[in-house]
């Protein structure tokens, strides 16, 4: 067999990017770094009480149950009271940039490979080889292209968590029964009003289960981040880890527990939720009512008959 230059090859190719894009790099890094100062100032401005209440009343918004806003109060208040609060925060702000920009990214990649067989067999080895990738391989080139500290950790954690968005989108659309998008055809909707109006609102419930994905992603790799000066939880498991201070190590590791079960609980039930008010309208509905697909594609109906009218012969 010939002995592949694989390596010299990346290496060649990083160092092409960093000489012929370092400016994309540098406005790139200070618009992360400019969002991850901001949305730390909102998580750390307030008192913690205050943040804790709306912790609280976020996660009963989201359950309607009493029961986990109360574990969440709790939860949170056992991490003010092993000072841990202001590394958690620096953590979650982390964990929203680079959910959200994971989310930016995944979604339309998502419904492009949906709407296109060729767009999903380009995208599937793609996902197949970030998804199977060793995580401490993600750190490296976000280190030589940004350097030590937050950005490559933001980076490397968005990088990581995009797969399950546009997996879980894509699953979501394909899923949703054929017979419904012929019949949006049928009354003349185009293919932008169906995806709008019929199969995004369908497949939303799997699209949610992608978010929440992407959340639990984003916060696993933002630990490891710390090993590259990421800050927050991470740093505090990785000096324990360094110094051998299992308190402080269990500490830092029992604060990730409670802000991954907080996040997943609360994104999942703002998913299941959706779901819940679909079925309560479907109860709601008389037996003589079309039921909730029929009733989503009446809208394109109405729009095609409100533009072509029928003639009276007078």
């Amino acid at each position: 067999m010939p002995d592949l230059p694989v390596d010299t090859w990346v290496e060649s190719t990083v160092r092409f990017l960093q000489e012929h894009f370092s400016g994309v790099f540098d406005v790139t890094s200070a618009l992360i770094l400019r969002l991850v100062d901001v949305t730390y100032v909102l998580l750390i401005g307030p008192h913690p009480l205050v943040l804790l209440a709306f912790f609280t009343a976020l996660a009963w918004l989201a359950t309607r149950r009493w029961q986990p806003p109360l574990v969440a109060c709790l939860a949170f208040l056992l991490i003010q009271s092993m000072a841990m609060w202001t590394a958690t925060m620096q953590t979650l702000a982390v964990v929203v940039v680079a959910a959200v920009a994971a989310v930016a990214v995944g979604i339309p990649l998502g419904i492009a490979a949906a709407r296109s067989t060729r767009v999903s067999a380009a995208l599937r080895p793609v996902l197949d080889f970030m998804q199977t990738l060793p995580v401490f391989v993600y750190l490296l080139p976000a280190v030589f292209f940004f350097g030590i500290g937050v950005m490559p950790g933001v980076v490397a954690t968005t990088v990581f968590a995009i797969p399950p968005a546009v997996r879980l989108t894509e699953l979501g659309i394909r899923q949703v029964d054929a017979e419904i998008v012929e019949a949006a055809h049928a009354f003349g909707s185009r293919s932008r009003q169906i995806l709008r109006d019929v199969q995004l609102p369908l497949a939303m419930p799997t699209i949610m289960a992608g978010v929440n994905q992407v959340i639990m992603m984003a916060l696993s790799m933002v630990v490891i981040a710390g090993m590259v000066g990421g800050g927050g939880l991470g740093a505090v498991v990785v000096e324990a880890v360094t110094q051998l201070d299992i308190g402080r190590g269990f500490e830092g590791g029992l604060s990730v527990v409670i802000l991954a079960i907080y996040l997943d609980r609360v994104s999942a039930a703002f998913g299941d939720g959706r779901g819940r008010a679909r079925r309560r309208r479907t109860r709601q509905l008389p037996d003589s009512a079309p039921a909730p697909e029929e009733g989503l594609l009446r809208e394109p109906a109405e729009r095609v008959g409100s533009t072509r009218r029928v003639p009276t012969g007078g």
